[in-house]
């Protein structure tokens, strides 16, 4: 008999993220580092293993080489195993037409083989860009309860952003009347996550159907759930409440990072009870030295501090010399900031030096928005980089 599994996940990884701008030119989305020790995919892997279900296949694309290598065999998040576990899947060239992932749907159904390798009776459709904690086997259970062929969880959001989402419409049983994707006039407030659970045969008969089709876009949210709704299938909602949060954007990547500082923080990263995994680099202690000052601060392993780091979020060896200042930033992994140096209101990617007495960004308040350097770069001494400011190269100032 068949070996098979009650639920496998998809996970969406391969999206370019061109409005995290520099910090995306050479990784892919999900690599991006978060909340000083992990990595944007921590979240969903996490939620997986959690959740029981542990056969992830990870869908690949744009500059994958350092989330291929970060997942390695998926020993970190437990999905190291003989039967199922993380397997990343990149686009391949078939006898058929196949190549490059044209859609989201496209890219699930390029994959089918994988999926019907394990027989389930569900698919966990996920997405690799969200900071969110989510238990998939409690929705996985409203999914049977209502006998539903597709269920979309969906959150409330303020109705004047309403239009930046997939909006769902609903009766008061929760089942799903109307799909519209990014309305410009949205009924309702209830958007969706972009998290799908299918059953795998109505799952597996509508991608068909969406790839023969040579007028589809090769979406789910654009084609694929307005067919199965235009078809009568039972389609409904799982209303979620907790933190959940689009990191696509510089603004909303910030955010993320600082709803994690302070007692009463928005997310909370360190619940023995739901565990974020990480492949996290050993490094020595984190080192205050005698005249460095930490305030409401997550600082990692590895971190030297000399000089003032204020609501910010560090990553592993990150060096703060003496005389120097962070506030309300996030620096990543291996990024040096020398002596006189300010860093206000910024996003600095890895190992990039900022050199004595430069300044990048500008205090909150002042109008401003957050400046972003990218990795392996040099900021020179004395240089200015203005807030909402974006570098790639090494900058000296004008």
């Amino acid at each position: 008999m068949q070996r098979k599994k009650e639920c496998v996940a998809m996970l969406l990884a391969g999206g370019q993220g061109s409005r995290l701008y520099a910090l995306t030119n050479n990784i892919a989305k999900p690599a991006v580092a978060f909340g000083a020790k992990y990595r944007i995919i921590d979240f969903p892997l996490s939620n997986c293993i959690n959740s029981g279900i542990d056969t992830v296949g990870v869908l690949t694309q744009y500059e994958p080489l350092e989330l291929n290598e970060y997942i390695g065999n998926g020993q970190p998040w437990d999905l190291d195993r003989a039967f199922g576990g993380v397997h990343i899947l990149s686009p391949y060239q078939a006898k058929k037409k196949q190549s490059w992932f044209e859609g989201t749907a496209n890219a699930i159904y390029q994959n089918i083989s994988f999926m019907k390798k394990y027989n389930p009776e569900y698919v966990l459709i996920l997405s690799g860009d969200h900071i969110y904690k989510m238990d998939y086997a409690q929705m996985l259970r409203a999914h049977k309860a209502t006998h539903a062929d597709c269920t979309i969880a969906a959150i409330e959001v303020p109705m004047k952003e309403a239009s930046r989402f997939g909006i769902l419409n609903c009766n008061p049983d929760g089942s799903i009347y109307q799909f519209e994707e990014k309305p410009k006039q949205p009924k309702s407030n209830l958007a969706s996550m972009g998290i799908y659970i299918f059953t795998a045969e109505k799952l597996f008969k509508y991608l068909e159907a969406d790839d023969a089709n040579p007028d589809s876009s090769k979406d789910f949210g654009k084609d694929v759930l307005p067919a199965m709704l235009n078809a009568g299938e039972r389609m409904f909602s799982y209303r979620f409440k907790g933190y959940w949060k689009d990191v696509g954007t510089i603004d909303s990547l910030w955010e993320s990072n600082m709803d994690l500082l302070g007692e009463d923080s928005a997310f909370d990263v360190s619940d023995a009870a739901w565990k974020i995994h990480s492949r996290n680099p050993l490094a020595p202690p984190e080192y205050i030295g005698a005249k460095g000052v930490v305030r409401n601060s997550m600082v990692a392993l590895g971190c030297e501090v000399e000089g003032s780091v204020e609501h910010s979020v560090l990553a592993a060896n990150v060096v703060v010399e003496e005389g120097a200042v962070v506030r309300d930033s996030v620096l990543m992994a291996g990024t040096v900031v020398k002596k006189g140096a300010r860093v206000e209101y910024s996003i600095v990617d890895e190992n990039v030096v900022i050199e004595e007495n430069a300044v990048v960004g500008e205090e909150r308040g002042k109008g401003a928005g957050i400046a972003v350097l990218g990795r392996n770069i040099t900021i020179g001494a004395g240089a200015k980089v203005a807030g909402s400011k974006i570098l790639d190269k090494d900058y000296r100032g004008e």
